[in-house]
């Protein structure tokens, strides 16, 4: 066996593939399990709907999986009036789960573009954070590939994308820091060319604040 080959690189905007999927009986037993290794009663009157309503959870916490990048930003607009400046769209919420304890991490996105062959909607961005936020993720993973699936999508002359996020992994638990933040950004193209572009970028997510 080659111990040296790297494992197969999958593209930002899909979906890692899955193990064979867990039937809704088998995924509501594996929570009272859990109920039972707490140290409570999965068979107590409060507890018998927790599995059912823990899994509904998870479709929604995770529905990201289901969900391509690519589709969402497949729609570009080249009627712009020939404005070819940044587009920010900032403080866009989202939560996440950290993919080490399965805890949430939640905060606010800020992502900018410099157009190249059109715009595409404004609330698509929103959508795409939403896409990667619903999975199993690390903050840094996370930005990689929201910025990744634009510029896939609408090829910009640059990107540039910020998160900040208070992980409950640490404010609940292990050093228990309530209100610490976590931030990350990555910047592509003449955003990562131009230090007076990613000042640009800063300033405009701190205007108003």
């Amino acid at each position: 066996m080659d111990m040296t080959a790297k494992p197969k690189l999958v593209s930002p905007v899909e979906a890692p593939t899955p193990v064979a999927k867990p039937s809704r009986e088998e995924a509501e037993a594996a929570v009272r399990t859990l109920i039972a290794w707490a140290g409570d009663n999965p068979n107590r009157e409060g507890l018998l709907d927790t599995p059912r309503r823990v899994v509904d959870a998870y479709t929604e916490f995770f529905g990201g999986y289901g969900e391509n990048a690519t589709e969402i930003l497949a729609t570009t607009f080249s009627e712009v009036g020939g404005y070819d400046d940044i587009v920010l769209v900032r403080d866009i919420p989202f939560h996440s789960h950290c993919e080490h304890h399965m805890v949430p991490f939640v905060g606010k996105a800020h992502i900018a573009y410099l157009p190249h062959d059109g715009v595409v909607g404004l609330s698509k961005l929103a959508r795409v954070t939403d896409v990667f936020a619903k999975r199993l993720q690390t903050q840094e993973n996370l930005t990689a590939q929201i910025i990744e699936a634009i510029n896939e999508a609408i090829n910009p002359r640059g990107a540039a994308v910020m998160l900040e996020a208070e992980h409950m992994c640490m404010s609940m638990r292990g050093v228990r820091k309530h209100g610490s933040s976590t931030i990350t950004h990555r910047f592509t193209g003449v955003f990562a060319e131009d230090r007076q572009e990613q000042d640009r970028f800063f300033a405009m997510i701190r205007a108003g604040k």
